[in-house]
């Protein structure tokens, strides 16, 4: 039998915390390359985060490529225009600013929808484009699609994600929900076929239970190639706060005995998907590597 192909890793090499922190890089890892390299040697998947707040480009593609032993693999987020959420004007390319209305150029943040549909249809072509070396590479594990809150299951809903997928051919997508709905009683069932019609991989998450958003630890597979779990940390109190900083809201390390509930449902993943990635996404400080470094003990002893 082909042994599973189960990885962890977290969800960011370069969040400001764990690098003020001192407690995972040398202090000769200075660079953003020297942080790669140094990272790629201890776990064989990462997440890219920074996609979500601006289009990725080429060079920084090729030059992960470069910084990564041969058979690692990237998660990337998808740029916010392309998942419906709000997007900042000033982090467009330029040539994309200057392609919007005056007012809209301004603002801080202008909805998704409201952009041109010419500006929209670019940042999908070079969000594409720009991925490119990763694909040759054979390093691009899925784009992820993290829907927001208001991303409600409906018709309109599911064109949306059709209209990904034809923007993204050839591309492994991965689909979180951040809304609760979508794994209801009596709907999750026919959400998880829906994905699997389409070759969606559904992203599984461990995330706080007990408010409106919390989306239940379902762990499912909806595409044969590709699972994905994601690990939100469970502090319940800042989930749904308003005002609190992404720092705040992921701050939080699991014990032994939480990581350990996973292992069995990893390993009935691996059962049904060839690959299954597991990225801790609590990124405070130290946090995700330490709790990636434990699941990945706890799953290497079992």
């Amino acid at each position: 039998m082909t042994r599973p192909d189960i990885r962890v890793g977290t969800a960011s090499w370069t969040e400001k915390t764990l690098l003020e922190s001192g407690a995972f890089y040398p202090l000769t890892a200075r660079t953003a390359e020297q942080r790669l390299r140094f990272y790629a040697q201890r776990f064989s998947v990462v997440e890219v985060d920074a996609t979500y707040y601006a289009l990725p480009s080429a060079r920084n593609a090729a030059a992960w490529v470069e910084r990564t032993p041969a058979g690692f693999l990237f998660g990337v987020k998808a740029f916010a225009a392309m998942t419906g959420h709000p997007v900042e004007p000033a982090r467009l390319d330029r040539d994309l600013q200057a392609a919007l209305p005056a007012a809209m150029r301004r603002a801080r943040q202008v909805h998704a929808r409201a952009l041109p549909a010419e500006v929209t249809t670019e940042i999908w072509q070079r969000f594409r484009a720009n991925l490119e070396p990763l694909v040759v590479a054979g390093k691009l594990a899925y784009v992820l699609l993290q829907m927001p809150p208001w991303f409600r299951p409906g018709a309109e809903s599911w064109a949306q994600l059709d209209d990904a997928v034809a923007r993204l051919p050839g591309f492994p997508c991965a689909v979180e929900f951040r809304e609760a709905g979508w794994l209801s009683e009596g709907r999750a069932e026919d959400t998880l076929d829906r994905l699997r019609e389409r070759r969606l991989a559904y992203v599984c998450v461990d995330e706080p239970q007990g408010t409106a958003a919390s989306v239940p630890p379902v762990a499912a597979s909806t595409s044969d190639a590709l699972a994905v779990v994601r690990f939100h940390g469970r502090r319940r109190e800042t989930w749904t706060r308003a005002g609190v900083s992404t720092t705040e809201r992921f701050r939080y390390l699991y014990q032994g005995g939480e990581l350990a509930e996973w292992v069995p449902r990893i390993r009935i993943l691996a059962t049904a998907s060839r690959r299954v990635l597991v990225l801790m996404n609590n990124c405070y400080r130290d946090h995700a590597v330490q709790n990636a470094q434990d699941l990945a003990a706890l799953l290497a002893a079992t």
